[in-house]
């Protein structure tokens, strides 16, 4: 890539991809659809988190066992890590505001993004299970957390991956 393309001064980032922008442009736009889905993912996880906080101040938490109360703490814990990585790329677009590193945030964020979409699935097959778990048994939570992976699997890898395979084949033919 030339000088001027990296300080995104070329006319065009990407020649034939049917879009006349700078690679600041780029840049922008991409660091756009990433805030976009973050609020989405933070949304959720808060809402996760939420119900999970105010499980243990309801009187009925007296009522778990050992293994119940440790499952619950690995919940706590992969609902914090889903809100960290999920606020990371934020951090790191404040602590490089303002030094041309666009480029590198939004990088970032993908990576982040796809990181937090893990811990989230896993926070979400583990609520599901937790509450199967506490309301029916753990042969019951083994079945619905994983029944909600195979979901997961399906919806969040196999579909993209044959869209993505679809859309391939289209260009070629």
């Amino acid at each position: 890539m030339t000088e001027a393309a990296t300080r995104g001064d070329a006319a065009d980032a990407r020649p034939g991809d049917g879009r006349a922008e700078t690679v600041n442009e780029r840049a922008d736009r991409n660091w756009s659809e990433v805030l976009q889905e973050l609020r989405v993912l933070q949304t959720g996880t808060q809402i996760l988190t939420g119900f999970l906080l105010a499980l243990a101040f309801q009187p009925a938490f007296a009522d778990l066992d050992d293994r119940q109360r440790v499952f619950y703490l690995v919940l706590v814990m992969l609902a914090a890590l889903s809100a960290i990585v999920a606020l990371a790329p934020v951090a790191l677009h404040r602590m490089l505001f303002r030094r041309g590193a666009k480029p590198i945030i939004v990088a970032f964020g993908h990576a982040a993004l796809i990181t937090a979409l893990f811990t989230v699935s896993l926070m979400m097959m583990g609520v599901v299970a937790f509450v199967f778990d506490v309301v029916v048994g753990a042969g019951a939570a083994w079945s619905a957390g994983g029944a909600l992976g195979v979901v997961i699997g399906i919806l969040w890898i196999v579909v993209p991956r044959m869209m993505a395979a679809a859309r391939r084949s289209a260009d070629v033919s």
